[in-house]
């Protein structure tokens, strides 16, 4: 490969030449994320100054389109955010019409962005909105945990919450398709005592859709668990169409955790262990699966022995 042999003079001037070069580009850059650009960013919506006694349903998508005006340096930080910003959407003029425009309140939601960057449009400029009675329904609240517990502790009994119920109100069409309504994630660690906290509900993602209480008081109790042994009797299911059926073993030995609150109320007659004959008749297998059909609450299955059996059958 030929070697480019440069006296110390064309170094020189080849040095020069690099730096011009390098100099021009970072002069061009500097210029370039100095300018201000237009760029566009999806948003979500999120209503407010809702009319009073005005149950709506929006007619379209709830993110919209933003087109911000911005120098270079923001458009270079925005490509580096991934979370989707959440802008407010004034509603005070349903009060007396079923849509709201984005262009008579650039201003209100200029307010919500830095002074650096400027909202140029929003799109899709017009939102409409369909209104129908306004229904009441109450549905039962479901507490949210995660836990992290010390050895040997854990749930012990049911928990209580308290209101049980929050009422919703909305359209009758939305209200319908709520169940439940959530309470954000109880957390803690190191748990080995009963918790009482206050649980604030999820907030509501949909302005429509109104809901009282705000909060609810949760109780849920901790306490000592231990390994329980128990030997519970197999019965047979589906096995009427045979004369006998014997299985081997007639027993199952199950490995449970409970507390030691009701460690002497947890005994076999709790449990209840069963097989199947359709499964030898229909799939032809060799071994039985034992099946736990029944299981006393906040008891823990931990192990099971033998998981399948042996049987004969007389026809």
């Amino acid at each position: 490969m030929p070697i480019l042999n440069l006296n110390k003079a064309q170094r020189r001037k080849l040095s020069i030449f690099a730096k011009c070069v390098i100099f021009s580009f970072l002069a061009w850059a500097l210029f370039a994320i100095s300018s201000n650009y237009v760029y566009t960013v999806k948003a979500g919506m999120q209503y407010v100054n809702a009319p009073d006694n005005r149950a709506f349903h929006p007619l379209q998508s709830d993110t919209v389109s933003v087109q911000l005006e911005a120098t270079g340096w923001q458009l270079l930080f925005a490509t580096f955010q991934s979370s989707t910003p959440t802008i407010q959407v004034d509603l005070s003029g349903l009060r007396n019409r079923n849509w709201v425009v984005f262009t008579s309140q650039l201003g209100f939601v200029n307010r919500q962005f830095p002074a650096n960057k400027r909202v140029v449009s929003v799109s899709p400029d017009t939102l409409y909105f369909d209104f129908s009675k306004q229904t009441e329904r109450k549905v039962p609240v479901k507490a949210l945990h995660r836990l992290q517990f010390k050895k040997q502790y854990a749930i012990i009994d049911e928990l209580s919450i308290s209101p049980e119920y929050v009422t919703i109100t909305g359209p009758l069409e939305d209200v319908v398709q709520i169940e439940e309504w959530e309470t954000d994630t109880i957390r803690a660690s190191n748990v080995d005592n009963s918790i009482r906290t206050i649980a604030y509900l999820k907030h509501n993602q949909r302005a429509n859709i109104n809901v009282y209480p705000t909060s609810v008081e949760v109780d849920i109790p901790v306490g000592e668990v231990t390994e329980k042994i128990l030997e519970v009797p197999l019965k047979v299911e589906n096995g009427n169409q045979f004369s006998s059926v014997k299985l081997l073993p007639g027993k199952v030995q199950l490995t449970v955790m409970v507390s030691l609150r009701d460690f002497t109320k947890v005994t076999a007659g709790t449990f209840e262990a069963v097989v199947n004959m359709d499964d030898w008749v229909d799939n032809d297998i060799k071994n039985l699966p034992v099946i736990i059909t029944r299981i006393p609450e906040f008891c823990k299955l931990v192990k099971v022995e033998p998981q399948n059996v042996d049987f004969f059958v007389r026809r």
